[in-house]
């Protein structure tokens, strides 16, 4: 049957290049993918999928759903499309959301055979407030059965592990006065963000290794002769465990709150974009998707590699079994969020790595809906994992 999956992916390919090659000429910005959206909606309604736009109240998110009408398990896949400011697909969003489209077509052309039902889920902004969080908060996931996505990368690994991270803004509201002339009737704002950063430096060497925690400072004054009466940090935290990071965020809290008594300021603390967990591979999942992706492509699958970013299929991760690898575009050491990592999606590896991974992404979906044994071994460990 797998070979039909074959057939099926080679079907659609030139159009799932067509796509990948378009969306890479017009990138559009997280929550902006009007025209991503539709291209990829449009393909998915051509094939029988019934499609529902504007998902979890995000106008650029949608739901496509085949559903063979028979019991089974449900399968959804993750497609991105957002494009990143002044680079363009630097993260290669196009090629993940024609991947999980065009696995997502091709499964379903077997699906009234096995039962069960095929999901692609349009999932907008993830490099600033993935639409992720939402779904995930909102039950989306609660009838999905596993959830895949694949993401380009230089070399192609398995599916790893993220650290989970809140984005945390910190606004000081003080006093303005001349600086030089009556400086003793203001009270310095400015002064309370660098007490938060020497604070945070400090606390540093008392945290775990894999925390990780860097900021800036967007707003800090207007002229040096006025006392600042308003400056706000902006600061990402980062711990291996959503558990960990919790603890040390409530530090850095307590810094900032000694911060204003320090210089007199009042202190607001908001998130300025969502928070996302930490991944949890599914590791009986994963070996499944590897050994699919072996079969496939040319080139190696490395072990997971070390991750210090974050990401929203995080989220996801903690309410149902999920992966997240990485397909190689046969070029180590390129670097993304770079225009050159864009332009290798629509090169001929950029290419083969699409089709890799959509027929990757398939075979694995088609081996849960036909191996009862290999679904129960997925759902076990990820009830284990959520105990700890």
């Amino acid at each position: 049957m797998k070979n039909l999956l074959d057939k099926e992916i080679e079907k659609i390919i030139q159009s799932l290049w067509d796509m990948s090659d378009h969306l890479y000429e017009n990138p559009e910005l997280g929550n902006q993918e009007y025209q991503s959206m539709q291209l990829l909606a449009d393909f998915l309604k051509e094939h029988d999928f019934v499609v529902e736009t504007g998902t979890v109240d995000l106008p650029t998110a949608f739901k496509a759903e085949y559903n063979s009408g028979k019991p089974g398990p449900r399968i959804a896949y993750l497609a991105e499309y957002d494009a990143l400011p002044g680079v363009g697909h630097g993260c290669g969003h196009n090629l993940i959301g024609t991947m999980s489209t065009g696995a997502g077509v091709a499964l379903s052309k077997l699906v009234n055979e096995t039962g069960g039902s095929i999901v692609v889920l349009g999932t907008p902004a993830e490099e600033t407030n993935g639409a992720k969080v939402a779904m995930s908060e909102q039950g989306i996931f609660s009838d999905i059965d596993a959830a895949m996505i694949v993401h380009p990368g230089d070399v192609s690994n398995e599916s790893g592990e993220s650290l989970a991270m809140d984005a945390i803004q910190f606004s000081y509201s003080g006093k303005s006065a001349h600086a030089a002339a009556s400086p003793e009737k203001g009270i310095n704002a400015l002064d309370s963000v660098i007490q938060l950063f020497n604070g945070i430096n400090a606390l540093r060497q008392h945290v775990t290794s894999d925390v990780r925690i860097h900021g800036v400072i967007p707003e800090g004054g207007q002229a040096a002769n006025v006392v600042p009466d308003k400056a706000i940090a902006q600061f990402y935290v980062r711990a291996k465990k959503r558990s960990y990071l919790d603890e040390v965020v409530r530090k850095v809290k307590q810094i900032a709150d000694g911060a204003a008594l320090m210089t007199g300021a009042s202190l607001e603390i908001s998130n300025y974009e969502l928070s996302y967990d930490n991944m949890i591979t599914n590791e009986a999942l994963s070996k499944k998707f590897t050994e699919n992706l072996k079969k496939t492509s040319s080139y190696p699958v490395l072990p997971a590699k070390d991750s210090y970013g974050s990401i929203d299929m995080g989220n996801v991760s903690q309410v149902v079994p999920a992966i997240h690898p990485y397909i190689g575009m046969n070029k180590p050491g390129l670097i993304p969020h770079t225009k050159e990592f864009a332009d290798q999606t629509i090169t001929g590896d950029g290419h083969q790595a699409l089709r890799d991974g959509a027929f990757s992404l398939a075979m694995t979906g088609y081996d849960i809906l036909t191996d009862a044994d290999l679904l129960r071994t997925i759902q076990e460990e990820f009830e284990i994992n959520r105990m700890k």
